[in-house]
């Protein structure tokens, strides 16, 4: 984002969640330029700073009418703060999680009263927003590099959470990912060009040297075979996996998203798009918690919406178009349609 200034801001707004890629083996300066000895920190501050600077500053110039019309209206906080934050595609409810997060760590000397609040307070409650609009994954990369370890565990021990506090830049401990990025790219392509069996997010690939029953795969030069030993002993043996796909699972556990499965038949979980016959779950939508039946179908397509005319789970169980879809209980989907 650095250099793109109101449009990278911008675009944040349409994003439900951050994946900040962070060089953890200080080798990148903040400006891009190769270094040695870099504070990874600095990036991960950065970033926070950025996006807090744009928030506070708007609600800062503002803060005394808003404040003058919120005792006028006689509103609650948690709706006079959610007026003002509707622009960064927030919803009353992550509001509401803010506010009860400043109350339960008593972070603010007036609570959720804004009349109390000075402009240090206001402060502390934009990061609070900021953590549960914008959830952060940091995701170390290039672990496999010199220096790395130590980075990373000045990392780790500065973003350790204590109990009842607010975060720190925004970044907890358990969003903190380690990735190579190279190495899960050096093993996808063995992969395709078949010198490999690997599949993404595995703690091991397979070549002819480990499996000689794999006459599907070809020989390995010296190059690529101490290129693949390196990863096995730097990255995939001493860390479980290269991270990549860790990343992204780690983005969609800290927005509680629901997956749900939508199909054409609920019996033999056909997909819900082309031929009927086509594999079982081959359609996976993922959703807010609250997300209704009729909602989703609207999600999916507004014709959908339109000419909707009952939906089914598992079991041919009928389901109410107000029915908040939940993962185990009505995930899988069949939604009917009246004729146009």
């Amino acid at each position: 984002g650095r250099g793109l200034g109101n449009r990278f801001l911008d675009d944040l707004r349409h994003a439900d969640v951050l994946i900040h890629v962070v060089d953890a083996s200080g080798t990148t300066d903040d400006n891009g330029r190769e270094t040695k000895g870099y504070d990874p920190v600095g990036d991960i501050q950065w970033l926070r700073g950025e996006v807090e600077a744009w928030v506070y500053g708007n609600l800062e110039r503002r803060w005394p009418s808003i404040v003058r019309r919120h005792v006028a209206t006689k509103s609650a906080a948690v709706d006079t703060l959610h007026a003002q934050l509707g622009g960064y595609g927030t919803t009353r409810d992550i509001v509401q999680r803010a506010v009860d997060t400043l109350v339960r760590t008593e972070a603010v000397t007036g609570r959720d009263d804004l009349v109390q609040w000075d402009l240090d307070d206001l402060r502390v409650f934009v990061g609070v927003f900021l953590d549960q609009r914008f959830p952060t994954i940091v995701a170390l990369n290039k672990i496999d590099m010199p220096d790395a370890d130590k980075n990373i565990a000045a990392i780790l021990k500065r973003y350790r959470r204590q109990a009842n506090t607010v975060l720190r830049d925004g970044v907890s401990e358990e969003n903190i990912v380690l990735t190579s990025a190279l190495s899960e790219c050096f093993l996808r392509r063995m992969a395709k060009q078949q010198y490999i069996e690997y599949t993404t997010g595995a703690d091991d690939f397979a070549s002819k040297d480990d499996d000689p029953s794999l006459t599907q795969l070809k020989d390995l030069d010296e190059k690529a075979r101490r290129r693949l030993g390196n990863i096995r002993d730097l990255v995939l043996f001493r860390y479980g996996s290269t991270g990549v796909q860790d990343v992204i699972v780690r983005a969609v556990e800290a927005l509680g998203f629901v997956p749900v499965f939508p199909v054409k038949n609920v019996t033999n979980f056909g997909a819900s798009s082309g031929d009927s016959s086509s594999a079982a779950f081959q359609d996976c939508v993922l959703v807010r918690p609250g997300t209704t039946v009729r909602e989703f179908a609207r999600k999916l397509h507004n014709q959908l919406d339109v000419n909707y005319a009952g939906a089914e789970t598992i079991g041919n169980i009928q389901l109410a178009e107000d029915d908040v879809i939940i993962a185990g209980k009505n995930n899988v989907i069949k939604i009917a349609t009246a004729p146009a």
